[in-house]
C-alpha cells in the first residue's frame, strides 16, 4: 500500500536530541520532587508530552501557570543552550536532509508535529533552516492548546493541514506516548525510529509496523510521487 503525505515528529527523530532533554528534564525533576526520572519515566511519562503533563507527573498535581511558565523559560533555555554548546551535532538525522530533498522534487505532501513550544520550533527554523522543505504555517507545535500525546489531536490536525486523511499519510515516530498518538488518530503507517537496540521494543509497540535507525533506510517506495 502507498501513502500520500508524511508527518515527522521531530525531537529524538529528524534531530536526536533525546539525550539534552533527558539531562535537563532530570535536573528539573531533581529541583521538583527530590528525586530525578528513572529511564523509564522519561520513556513513559516526558517524550511526546507537553511541558505541563511533565511538571504535573512531577509534582503529583496540576501545576499552576506560573510554574509551567517559570520551570519551562527555565529548562528550554538550558536546553538551546546546550544545543549552541554541541553544534558538532547540531545536525538533521543521518540521511534526513536527501529524504527530504526527494520529497520536495517528487511533491510529497509533508509536515512536522511536535509537543516543543514555539520557541524551540523557531531556534530549529532558522537552526536547520526547515524552510527549505517545510511550510512553516503547517508544522503543529504546542500552542497551550493541544493536548500532549497520547492524545490524537497533534496528529489529526497535522494530517488535515495536508489536506490530507490520516490514514493516508504516514507518521515517523520515536515516543511511546507519540507512537500512540499517531495510533490513537487512525495514521495510515507508523514507522519507528531509534537505535537498533531497541528495535525490538519499539516493534511491540501497538501500531508500529516498521522500524528504521536513519532516513537512509526509509523505504520510498510506500509514498506516491507527484511529478
Amino acid at each position: 500500500m502507498k501513502y500520500r503525505g508524511i508527518i515527522f515528529d521531530f525531537n529524538g527523530t529528524l534531530f536526536l536530541d533525546s539525550e539534552k532533554h533527558m539531562e535537563a528534564w532530570r535536573a528539573f525533576s531533581k529541583k521538583l520532587r527530590g528525586t530525578s526520572f528513572t529511564d523509564e519515566e522519561m520513556r513513559d511519562h516526558m517524550f511526546g508530552r507537553t511541558n505541563e503533563d511533565i511538571i504535573a507527573y512531577a509534582i503529583g498535581k496540576k501545576p499552576d501557570k506560573a510554574l509551567v511558565e517559570k520551570c519551562t523559560r527555565e529548562k528550554e533555555a538550558i536546553y538551546r543552550q546546550m544545543c549552541r554548546d554541541d553544534m558538532a551535532h547540531f545536525v538533521l538525522t543521518d540521511g534526513a536532509v536527501e529524504f527530504l530533498d526527494y520529497l520536495k522534487t517528487h511533491n510529497i505532501p509533508r509536515t512536522i508535529a511536535t509537543m516543543s513550544e514555539k520557541v524551540n520550533v523557531d531556534f530549529f527554523i532558522e537552526g536547520f533552516h526547515l524552510a527549505r522543505w517545510f511550510d512553516l504555517e503547517k508544522i503543529v507545535y504546542d500552542n497551550g492548546k493541544i493536548p500532549g500525546k497520547p492524545a490524537p489531536d497533534i496528529y489529526e490536525i497535522a494530517a488535515k493541514n495536508l489536506n490530507l486523511a490520516p490514514s493516508e499519510c504516514i507518521v515517523v515516530e520515536d515516543a511511546v506516548s507519540g507512537i500512540a498518538a499517531a495510533k490513537n488518530a487512525g495514521i495510515g503507517k507508523i514507522i519507528a525510529i531509534g537505535p537498533r537496540e531497541k528495535h525490538d521494543f519499539l516493534m511491540s509497540l501497538d501500531g508500529v509496523t516498521e522500524t528504521i535507525t536513519n532516513f537512509y533506510e526509509f523505504n520510498r517506495e510506500v509514498l506516491y510521487e507527484n511529478n
